[in-house]
């Protein structure tokens, strides 16, 4: 039985069922607040959060590309779709799930995930640092009460409480790995809390007080929606926008999961796991999701680096759909603030600050850019595509400046030009200021042996200072081209034409 699981799952390490299962409990504990707040929060309920916790966390567990990763329930992704149901309807979310699903399988399908491994380390940082803040920052909520519609701060002796509470479940997850690391610090924590407050029957904020969470098993449902163009047209925007954040927020997770394990997650299959996921969800009353940073981390602290613990967190949170929810209803909400709030911590890159000194401004920039944008829009897929192209807008401007021509005259008199340096969009402007066309002999060269053709405007820029040589009956000759940009003029063919030397000594074919 043992070897059929490590055979299932490709578990080449022993496998530490201790750490595996505490860690998977602990994960249960932690996503259940959230996957609730979440879900209530876009007016769908709290079993259509819970169950979607269960179905993205088993069927990822399973199928996905990266061991030892949670996926639930996200608020990342349930955000996107409250705009629907407050406009069509809850049936309307679910037949928007299942599409992203699709949309989510096409991506694995085409291996489109790769591409998630571009995204520059500044956007990381940035984006790591903006989720920690707002992952800290949502737990203040729990500091409030809402009365008769109105949000207020608890005060008095509720305030005193729940803060207590919440600092002694920090200690504990700060200080217990100091004695042991046998039994995570995070399952310590709330076992620990949940007992003071049980023994001395203290009165305080639990998880029963979000919403209640007893249910039934998740039945098969086709979204009661008409199968129509209309429909289609409705749904679809939905449907990629929260394909598209979890997709990033999923493969990110990767990425820093492959980090910290120093091994390598299968992109494209977890986007395939993410999406049948996403389907399963549809079709059984979830509110779908993706891959849960906070959790994941909780995951990898308990010791667990297999797929046995994100499964045994999802099974226990349909084992307390069925049958647990009297007894994780009294469970404090301090004790997973607290624990959540540590996640907070650890997630935050520290680190930056030490490198502030050494990192290039543009850097800098980048990092607090999605940082803010993360922390005031919580819209991370927003924030990771503004960091890209921020990164390479002073990618291709640093590039810009970086063209440089070195000039002299041969035995023949011919000018020649080397250039230095990317020829491409961002550069031509640079380019074009080299050459002194009026003064210039009958006979020039442009040495690209130290630079590159890179796309359509250095094309445009070649043909143009051709073009204004040869209205004073003067030959440009390229020499050095390298094999792409050789390729490049070939496909150009029509639009510039252009003499290219041969060279003996340069092993590259000249145009034919």
């Amino acid at each position: 039985m043992i070897e059929a699981i490590k055979n299932h799952f490709k578990i080449d390490q022993p496998i530490n069922y201790k750490n595996e299962i505490l860690a998977g409990l602990t994960v249960a504990m932690t996503m259940i607040p959230e996957s609730l707040s979440f879900s209530i929060l876009a007016g769908l309920g709290p079993l259509v959060g819970l169950y979607a916790a269960f179905i993205m966390g088993i069927v990822t567990a399973i199928f996905g590309g990266r061991p030892g990763m949670v996926s639930g329930g996200a608020g990342a992704t349930v955000i996107t779709l409250i705009a629907l149901n407050v406009s069509h309807g809850v049936e309307y979310v679910f037949a928007a799930v299942a599409l992203a699903g699709i949309f989510q399988i096409l991506v694995g399908v085409l291996k489109l995930g790769k591409f998630v491994r571009l995204i520059p380390q500044p956007v990381m940082y940035g984006f790591l640092n903006g989720l920690a803040i707002v992952i800290f920052m949502s737990q203040i909520e729990q500091f409030k009460i809402v009365d008769n519609g109105i949000t207020s701060w608890l005060n008095g002796t509720p305030l005193y409480t729940l803060v207590g509470l919440t600092l002694l479940t920090i200690l504990i997850v700060y200080f217990f790995p100091k004695i042991t690391k046998l039994i995570p610090a995070s399952l310590v924590a709330i076992m620990v809390v949940f007992g003071i407050v049980l023994g001395f029957n203290i009165d305080t904020k639990t998880v029963g007080d979000i919403a209640a969470i007893k249910g039934d098993l998740p039945s098969f449902h086709i979204p009661m929606i008409p199968f129509t163009w209309e429909t289609l047209e409705i749904i679809l925007p939905y449907a990629i926008i929260m394909g598209s954040v979890g997709l990033i927020e999923t493969l990110l997770t990767l990425t820093l999961v492959d980090e910290i394990t120093n091994s390598k997650g299968q992109s494209n299959k977890e986007a395939i796991a993410q999406g049948t996921a996403n389907i399963a969800n549809g079709f059984f009353g979830g509110m779908g999701g993706c891959a849960m940073i906070a959790q994941t981390f909780v995951n990898l602290e308990a010791g667990s680096r297999t797929r046995i613990a994100p499964a045994i967190g999802a099974i226990t949170i349909l084992i307390i759909i069925l049958i647990g929810a009297p007894v994780i209803e009294k469970i404090p909400m301090a004790a997973l603030v607290g624990v959540m709030m540590m996640v907070a911590i650890s997630t935050f890159k520290w680190g930056f600050f030490k490198l502030i000194t050494k990192m290039p401004v543009s850097d800098i920039l980048v990092v607090v850019v999605v940082a803010g944008i993360t922390v005031v829009v919580h819209n991370l897929a927003l924030a990771v595509f503004v960091g890209v192209i921020l990164c390479a807008l002073i990618y291709a401007w640093d590039n810009a400046k970086r063209i440089r021509a070195r000039k002299s005259v041969d035995e023949s008199g011919r000018k020649i030009y080397e250039i230095y340096g990317p020829l491409f969009f961002g550069s031509v402007a640079g380019f074009y200021e080299k050459f002194d066309v009026i003064d210039d002999p009958n006979e020039i060269v442009i040495d690209m042996k130290e630079s590159r053709i890179v796309d359509m405007s250095a094309i445009e820029a070649l043909d143009l200072i051709t073009s204004k040589y040869a209205i004073r009956n003067k030959k440009v000759i390229l020499r050095h081209l390298s094999t792409d940009s050789i390729l490049l003029l070939n496909k150009a063919n029509g639009v510039i034409e252009v003499n290219i030397e041969e060279d003996p000594t340069y092993k590259v074919m000249p145009k034919s």
